[in-house]
């Protein structure tokens, strides 16, 4: 447990110190107009307060990674922890702040919109689309993991459809309407739910004092099928959203479009981060208990979301075990909606479509929630159909957490200069590797083609991979500075 409490020290220290630190880099202004108010519309564009936004913001990106995602991290050992605490502090929370910043500054410009400027036409209509595919991804993830859980857990025996369809009733109500009528409004009851369940199972700890392995006692891989699940890269894989997620900055510009000084960017998207961190944390340490040999229940071979049920029932009383379970239900259904109503601002960004008139919202999400509905048929008919998702969401979403630290290095390099570049530069290149590296180390059940290839070569080639883009960023900062 000391390892426990030492991380989450750190990822408060981090907050402080490293967060102040980006900050001051960025140049927050307090006296600088805001979109919310230049542009307030009464849909998207809508002044509101700091601790709604935040709350809005944290529920946003939290979804069900840092939780699934951080119980299945946590079979790799206590490198998870580690992932968790850095990657949060010096990846994920500075992606998250400093493309929620630039967004700011362009007008609440949506992720795309921010890639092109900073790496080109090509890449914007590239990203347009990927970040779309995404998007919907989100929306089918986040619709079956809180639909399956509520039908487990409430209404057993009901047709799985059932939830579905509420669910998907709901998304589109959110993806329609004003963003302080309904998100705006309901967001506060979710946020309790979660925040609840994160504090239950930190009590449990200080009562049940569980034995997890310790940073001292070794960085060795313990996932029980440790040969096809080397910890580099499919441990930074699977944690995703609990350390760095590139659909946190496609949320991001949300928030933007709300705040009403600069000031609110460390806690809100800074800030954010750290408590998804620290959420992330919190299940990763009780995860590593009942993969553990101490452990009073045998977890082998359940899904993520099954042990989220053994942790609540096996920790808690039943109304203690209900509010945790619908506390992840709540996580997953406060992404999945934004996630819609993110794809239809994209959108609309592309194509310069006014949104103001709901005419023109529902033009747009109408193909995306049919395009929605025929994936998640396709999840529920096919067994491994579900598993196949979140693979290719994993992956898609860590993609986009690389290009967008590319982004932010090519504008810190322009608007800051020195070397201050370094803070995202380092992290693009490690994720640059991650990404590269999945494809061609990870075996093909997991959605890489590790099955064909040496694992040696797989490596390679993933280090190709991050050699061409520092060869490419080196080009261009050479002729930027020319220029």
């Amino acid at each position: 447990m000391i390892t426990f409490f030492i991380a989450l020290a750190i990822l408060v220290l981090g907050y402080l110190i490293y967060g102040k630190f980006v900050e001051k880099l960025f140049g927050a202004d307090p006296n600088r107009a805001t979109p919310a108010t230049t542009m307030a519309d009464g849909v998207d564009y809508v002044p509101m307060k700091p601790w709604k936004v935040f709350l809005i913001q944290f529920l946003n990106i939290a979804g069900v990674g840092p939780i699934i995602g951080a119980i299945m991290g946590a079979q790799f050992g206590t490198a998870s922890f580690l992932w968790i605490v850095l990657g949060s502090i010096f990846a994920g929370a500075v992606h998250d702040y400093l493309s929620g910043m630039i967004s700011l500054r362009d007008k609440g410009a949506s992720l795309p919109e921010i890639h092109g400027t900073y790496l080109g036409n090509t890449a914007r209509q590239i990203m347009r689309g990927f970040t779309i595919i995404l998007m919907i991804l989100v929306g089918v993830v986040f619709i079956n993991t809180p639909a399956t859980l509520l039908n487990a857990n409430f209404t057993q025996g009901w047709n799985p459809y059932v939830w579905i369809i509420i669910i998907l009733a709901y998304y589109l109500i959110a993806t329609l309407l004003p963003i302080d009528k309904v998100i705006g409004k309901i967001y506060p009851i979710f946020g309790i739910l979660l925040l609840s369940m994160a504090v239950a199972i930190f009590i449990a700890f200080i009562i049940y004092k569980p034995e997890i392995p310790e940073l001292w006692s070794g960085l060795q891989n313990r996932h029980p099928d440790a040969a096809n699940n080397p910890i580099f890269p499919m441990m930074f894989i699977s944690i995703a959203c609990g350390a760095i997620s590139g659909f946190h900055a496609t949320q991001s510009p949300l928030m933007a479009r709300c705040m009403i000084n600069e000031k609110q960017g460390r806690p809100i998207f800074y800030g954010a981060m750290i408590t998804e961190g620290i959420v992330a944390l919190i299940w990763a340490a009780a995860a590593a208990y009942f993969f553990g040999p101490d452990s009073v229940v045998d977890v082998t071979g359940k899904s993520g979301a099954a042990i989220v049920g053994v942790i609540a029932n096996t920790w808690f009383t039943p109304v203690i075990a209900t509010i945790t379970i619908l506390g992840v239900i709540s996580a997953a259904v406060t992404s999945g909606d934004t996630a819609m109503r993110s794809a239809r601002l994209i959108l609309a960004d592309f194509l310069h479509f006014d949104q103001k008139p709901i005419k023109n919202r529902l033009i747009l999400a109408i193909p995306l929630f049919v395009i929605a509905a025929v994936i998640l048929v396709y999840s529920i008919a096919d067994a491994k159909g579900f598993q196949v998702i979140w693979r290719y969401f994993a992956w898609v979403n860590q993609v986009l957490a690389t290009v967008t630290l590319w982004a932010i290095t090519v504008y810190l390099c322009e608007s800051k200069g020195k070397h201050w570049y370094f803070i995202t530069f380092i992290p693009a290149l490690f994720m640059t590797m991650v990404t590269g590296c999945f494809l061609f180390v990870a075996k093909g059940a997991d959605g890489g083609l590790g099955s064909m290839l040496p694992r040696p070569v797989g490596y390679g080639i993933g280090a190709a991979i991050t050699l061409i883009g520092l060869i490419a960023f080196l080009v261009w900062k050479r002729k930027h500075k020319a220029a």
